[in-house]
Order: C-alpha cells, then sequence, then structure tokens
C-alpha cells in the first residue's frame, strides 16, 4: 500500500471557527477557484460566480459559516491573516452592495439569493461536503469546478488524487499505528523524534520548531482570549459563554492581561481533583466558544474538535511541569502522528463518520502526546489513543440548529477528560497489543462510520438537532 504523506501542519491548521470542513475547507476551496481561474485566464475577472453548496454543506451551511468563508475566499482574504472582527461587516456589505470584491481587486454583481445555493436534497457521490464553483468568463466561456472539504481543512478537487500530489519520500514511511511502532523500535526513537525526522523531508528542523510554536502560540492565544470573553454566542442558540464566568471562579476577580501572569496563579492555587478537573474543562470551553464565534483557532484535527488538544496541553503545562518550549514541541509533534493515522486509515471528517472522527480523534491524539510527554513508552502511548478512541466508537454528530455549539462545546470537555484518563491507565497498564491494537480501534471506527446512519453525520437531521429544532435567520 503506498504511504500518504501527512505533515503536522497538515493536521494542524491555524484559521477560523467554527468548523474545518464547513468553513476552512470551503474557505481554502474559493481561493484554489480563484487561483486557477488566475491561472487559466490571466488578468481577466469573471463576469459572474455562482457557487452551490451539496449535501451536509446545505444541510448545516448557515450554522457553519460555510456562506460566510465561500465569500471571504472569492474575495481574496485569507483564514490566518484575516482580522475576525472584520469578517462580519464584509459580509453584510456583499449582501447589502450585491456586489463582490472578486480576489480583493475589482468588484463583480453578486445577487447572495441566487448565486449562492444551498442545494438541501442533492449530495455528490465522492464526499457530503462537495460545492461547485461555475464562473462566466468576459470571452462568454463558462467555467465549472468542484471540490471536496474531507475534514480537517482538507481540500480534494475533482479527480484530483490528493495523496499522489502531496506525495514526499520519507524516511520513516507511515500509515499505521504498526508502521510508527516498527519505526519506534527499530530505531529507538521516541514517536516526536520519527516525526521530526519525517517532518525533516519538507522544511529544516528549526523551521518546523518555529511553525509548531506558532500553532501553540495560537492555541494559548486562544485559549486565554476564551477565558476572558464574555457574553452570548451568536447564531441563535442563545448560548452563554460559560469559560469567562468559571475561569473567574477559579482566579478570583483580579484581571490578567497576559497568558504567563494567569497561567502563574493557575499554577500556585492548589492541585486538588476538582480544582484540575475544573480546568480542564475550563480550556476547553474557552477554545471552542471562540471557535462558535468565529474566532481564531487551530484544526486539532478539526475546529469543532479544536479544543481538546489544547486543554490537555494547557493541563500538562500548568499541573505537570511542561511548561517548556521543548515539551510543547514534542507534544504536538505526537499528537499529529497520531491524528495522521486516523486520517489514513478511517476519516476525521463528521460528514463521514460521526463526531468519533472529530472528538474521538482528538481525544486519541492528545492521549498519546500526553503519555509520551509523562515519560511513557511508545506502546504505552499508542494504547493510550487506542483507549481514548474506544471510548468515542459510535458517537453521532447532530449539531442543534447546524451551529458548532450544542453539544459540540461540551464534547470537547468530554474529549479532554477522556484522553487524560486515558493516558494515566496506559500509564499504569502494560500494553498488550495481542487483544487490542490502535488499528484494530482505527478499523473498528471506520466501519462504524460506514454503518452509521447518515442523519447523525453533520447533517442537523437527526438526534438532538431534530428534538430541538432551531430555525437559523436568513444571513
Amino acid at each position: 500500500m503506498p504511504h500518504e504523506s501527512i505533515s503536522v501542519f497538515d493536521m494542524f491548521k491555524i484559521g477560523v471557527g467554527p468548523s474545518s470542513s464547513h468553513t476552512l475547507g470551503p474557505w481554502r476551496a474559493a481561493q484554489r477557484f480563484v487561483d486557477s481561474l488566475q491561472q487559466q485566464f490571466p488578468g481577466m475577472i469573471p463576469v459572474s460566480v455562482k457557487i452551490l453548496l451539496y449535501g451536509s454543506l446545505a444541510k448545516t451551511g448557515k450554522g457553519h459559516g460555510t456562506d460566510v468563508a465561500v465569500l471571504m475566499g472569492l474575495s481574496g482574504q485569507d483564514p490566518v491573516t484575516i482580522d475576525v472582527n472584520e469578517i462580519a461587516p464584509r459580509v453584510s456589505d456583499i449582501h447589502t452592495q450585491r456586489k463582490l470584491h472578486w480576489a480583493g481587486t475589482d468588484w463583480i454583481d453578486f445577487e447572495p439569493a441566487t448565486d449562492l445555493q444551498f442545494l438541501f436534497s442533492e449530495t455528490l457521490p465522492f464526499h457530503p461536503n462537495g460545492l461547485s464553483f461555475l464562473a462566466l468568463m468576459p470571452d462568454g466561456e463558462a467555467i465549472s469546478e468542484t471540490y471536496y472539504s474531507v475534514g480537517g481543512g482538507f481540500v480534494v478537487k475533482e479527480q484530483e488524487n490528493a495523496a499522489a500530489a502531496n506525495s514526499v519520500d520519507l524516511p520513516f514511511p507511515i500509515n499505521t499505528s504498526g508502521d510508527l511502532l516498527h519505526w519506534c523500535m527499530k530505531t529507538g526513537m521516541a514517536i516526536h523524534e520519527v516525526v521530526m525526522e519525517n517532518e525533516s523531508s519538507w522544511r529544516p528542523e528549526a523551521e518546523t520548531r518555529e511553525g509548531v510554536l506558532k500553532i501553540w502560540y495560537t492555541m494559548r492565544d486562544c485559549t486565554f482570549r476564551g477565558c476572558h470573553n464574555k457574553g452570548e454566542l451568536p447564531g441563535g442558540l442563545h448560548v452563554r459563554r460559560r469559560a469567562f464566568d468559571l475561569n473567574k471562579k477559579l482566579v478570583g476577580a483580579n484581571t490578567y492581561t497576559d497568558y504567563d501572569s494567569w497561567l502563574q496563579v493557575i499554577r500556585q492555587k492548589n492541585n486538588s481533583f476538582q480544582y484540575i478537573l475544573d480546568w480542564v474543562s475550563c480550556f476547553a470551553l474557552a477554545v471552542n466558544e471562540e471557535n462558535a464565534s468565529f474566532g481564531r483557532v487551530v484544526t486539532a484535527p478539526t475546529n469543532g474538535a479544536a479544543g481538546v488538544i489544547p486543554a490537555v496541553l494547557q493541563y500538562f503545562i500548568a499541573f505537570c511541569d511542561g511548561y517548556t518550549e521543548e515539551k510543547i514541541i514534542r507534544f504536538l509533534l505526537t499528537a499529529s502522528e497520531i491524528g495522521s493515522i486516523f486520517k489514513k486509515g478511517a476519516t476525521i471528517s463528521a460528514a463521514m463518520g460521526g463526531c468519533q472522527a472529530e472528538i474521538g480523534v482528538s481525544s486519541a491524539m492528545a492521549a498519546a502526546a500526553l503519555t509520551e510527554s509523562l515519560g511513557g513508552t511508545q506502546k504505552q502511548a499508542l494504547m493510550a489513543a487506542e483507549i481514548a478512541m474506544e471510548h468515542h466508537l459510535g458517537l453521532t454528530c447532530d449539531p442543534i440548529g447546524g451551529l458548532v455549539q450544542v453539544p459540540c462545546i461540551e464534547r470537547n470537555t468530554m474529549g479532554a477528560i477522556k484522553a487524560i484518563t486515558a493516558s494515566q491507565l496506559a500509564l499504569q497498564s502494560a500494553p498488550d497489543y495481542a487483544k487490542v491494537s490502535l488499528d484494530k480501534v482505527i478499523r473498528t471506527m471506520w466501519d462504524t462510520a460506514l454503518d452509521m446512519n447518515s442523519k447523525y453525520k453533520e447533517t442537523a437531521d437527526g438526534g438532538l438537532a431534530i428534538h430541538i429544532p432551531l430555525s437559523l435567520p436568513e444571513c
């Protein structure tokens, strides 16, 4: 079987909430369409553009901000650099003026009500998250391109071989946890060391370290912001932010303007079980409340599950003496490799596999990273990942109103706690891979995904989404 090359920066992407598959992916697809037209028709501006959203992108697109994402992508905005406070005004201007700032250079007529269509009853065969762009050029030629947002911000163009396009010769090719364990046993290297060696096939080690720290800084800042922002989340569910109140209860009424001062207070309080549990929940809530507010987050491996790994990493930093750059880099490298194995062997798309593909995978990633960071062996790290996923198998994705809020935000707290518990179990155990291996759990997860009814795969057609219906206002 050919080995797919996935980098740490594929698994961890800086972007904008609330969804990696429904926001970041379509945003990237729109950017790719703009680039494609610019290459095919240099210097030409389309006369008109239409966007067709299919399947899950149509059914939960409003709540997930898919319409916002494609408009921003076509307007030349980038999810990594855009001022998130400018998103809403830009979208409002498009609807008011009925004009689209194509690639950020020229204005073209655009009627949102007809040029951006949600095809609720149509699904493309390759993946539930499909979208097509139709452009009419000045010479009369009509151009159509279809893309699929396959989870975690990954985008595949129709008939494109993504694995071949991203192929890199790695010193330690890995498709399965068995491959990873083989290389670790053969070389004596820890998981993070194997990952760093592979990353050097893309770029110098210094660049990898710098990039991973940038991922960490984004996670850190998101967590800090989420703990210090209050109010109500957008979208119509009237969900109140809870991280602010919980943070205030835990640290007191003092105001902290920087992360380090805040962290010092957290570490000085106490180490009781309840205190630590509250903080892990607070960290996870903070990130996903920011995510629900179109804030800047890191896919880990998705936006809907973006709070699990930061929460467990913050736990490691605050309560396990993990606050060094080296330890943080190792943690994230190990987590990324576990996520890539899940993507290769199953899916990280809730539209394909339900929430087990998001919260379950993120919990497994965090569990393995924490286990290795706390001195566990490679086998114990893989065991921790297996335990974490085993207890997320079958988890459905049924977001109320298509919003990444209920039950999504709380699920991040559950995933983080399960990751820590799985790590502790693995550290106190002798791994026996003759019974349940990580690869067997990944296979089981994929089989479960295939068996799962489509209404539980990010469509808002089942579960909580229909028992607590919400009619979202038109944008």
